[in-house]
């Protein structure tokens, strides 16, 4: 079992709190980690030791910033293995998905310390005599509050971001996840000067310590609930809030596609680990024209899933998804496959299609996030298009089209920041995410994640008058 420390000042130990959490594995249920709680007076101090730390990292050269960020991903590329082992230990992940996750990470940590020295102002037209100049600066001090579905590539993303524009981080991991959380730092730590990264840990009141704290930017991922607490916090404080919050994104099958193939593309979105991913297909809006032969494609990928993927991160998470199954059910959809919770130990549960759902039932309206297809057959694509618009969240939303009319419709019309057409998932390389509605707000991931770690000082320079 692993035994989490905190890093703050450059020093790692248990801190002040006094209470430990113990997490255990989501396949059988035993101890993977035993964590130490953070205290306000813990969180206050990795806060101050960010502050004293924050003036000479933001007058570090960009370049030395980018190099220590090189440095920290080539050490998590030499530990991807061991760091793999843990992450699916502790959120059930299979352990080859963790190490491509944590390839993610890597590969997010090097484009960032490509960005960072290139980040740069621009100059304004003005008099003569003069020169104007809108320069980035560094915000100062960045909370980071990162997830358990994808712990290492989520937090590279954030740290990285933050640190190569000169901003020092108090990031709080999951409590889900600590252990993972823990390893990773230690990976960093070596490569920054003191102050610069700290780390505590802890549940619900260390993270809301951390996002009322004297920070410049609460920087979160995870779910909505969240991230309207801390946005209210950050409307006490002053400080910016970042965030990537829940969704229930939308898929669109439409007429005259492969339904065979549409029903890759629908369980790749819904299954893959677990359903636990941020941009889950989480609701399937089906023409009625391709909808037969695409439930039973749906269900037969569903059977191949199930013998690959692995459990949910906790039985809790596992009780809420079965519930909203059973309310479905109860209110009139059809259990197609899947649906039951087994007889085993840890928090399994099986890839679950459903049909006849209607966009009243929490199952479409809500945040799931497991492995649930459910299923709703429409008429016409203008249908599909309005169902899929009428949501609370906007974080992404997919259509499998051949009409290319039907996919500029999409994305003009989808209310979610990112439309994905023919692939539930891709993208190139630097995409941002521009979330909505209750999914959050600001742009995560993408060199326009640099321009939300800095601000903007508009200078004006002029010579002094002739004779002084």
């Amino acid at each position: 079992m692993h035994e989490v420390e905190q890093l703050i000042d450059g020093r790692w130990a248990p801190g002040t709190g006094g209470r430990t959490l113990t997490v255990t594995g989501p396949r059988d249920d035993r101890p993977v980690a035993r964590v130490p709680v953070a205290s306000e007076a813990d969180v206050a101090a990795a806060v101050r030791a960010a502050r004293a730390a924050a003036p000479e990292w933001a007058r570090t050269a960009p370049a030395a910033r980018a190099a220590a960020l090189h440095a920290a991903a080539n050490a998590i590329e030499a530990a991807a293995g061991e760091l793999a082992e843990i992450m699916a230990g502790e959120m059930g992940k299979p352990v080859d998905g963790a190490r491509d996750s944590i390839a993610a990470g890597v590969g997010t940590l090097r484009q960032y310390a490509e960005l960072g020295p290139t980040h740069r102002g621009r100059s304004l037209a003005g008099d003569d005599g003069a020169i104007d100049l809108m320069a980035y600066r560094p915000r100062g001090v960045v909370a980071v509050i990162t997830p358990w579905n994808d712990p290492v590539a989520v937090s590279c993303g954030l740290l990285g971001a933050a640190l190569v524009t000169g901003n020092t981080v108090a990031h709080k991991p999951s409590e889900r996840t600590p252990a993972t959380g823990w390893r990773l730092a230690r990976l960093f730590a070596p490569h920054l000067p003191q102050g610069v990264l700290n780390v505590v840990h802890g549940d619900a009141p260390a993270g809301a310590a951390l996002a009322g704290g004297a920070v410049d930017v609460v920087a979160h991922v995870g779910s909505t609930a969240t991230g309207r607490s801390i946005a209210a916090a950050c409307a006490r404080t002053g400080a910016k809030a970042l965030l990537e919050n829940g969704g229930s994104d939308p898929l669109i099958v439409d007429a005259g596609v492969d339904p065979v193939w549409a029903a890759g593309q629908a369980a790749l979105g819904a299954f893959a680990n677990s359903g636990q991913i941020c941009v889950a297909v989480e609701r399937i809006y089906v023409h009625r024209e391709v909808a037969e032969p695409f439930v039973e494609a749906l269900a037969a990928e569903a059977e191949t899933w199930g013998k690959q993927i692995g459990p949910l991160v906790d039985r809790r998470l596992r009780d809420t998804v079965h519930q909203q199954v059973r309310a479905a059910v109860r209110d009139g959809a059809t259990l197609v496959c899947g649906g039951a919770i087994p007889d085993a130990p840890g928090a399994h549960y099986p890839p679950t299609v459903l049909t006849g759902c209607t966009d009243d039932m929490p199952v479409m309206r809500e945040e799931t996030f497991g492995p649930v297809a459910p299923v709703l057959v429409v008429d016409s694509f203008e249908e599909a298009l309005e169902r899929a618009a009428d949501s609370p969240y906007g974080l992404a939303a997919t259509v499998l089209t051949p009409s290319m009319s039907h996919a500029q419709r999409a994305w003009r019309e989808l209310p979610a920041g990112t439309i994905k057409v023919n692939a539930v998932f891709g993208g190139a390389p630097g995409g941002a995410a521009h979330p909505r509605r209750g999914s959050g707000q600001g742009f995560g991931y993408g060199p326009e994640l640099l321009d939300e770690m800095t601000v903007t000082t508009v200078v004006h320079l002029e010579a002094p008058p002739t004779g002084w």
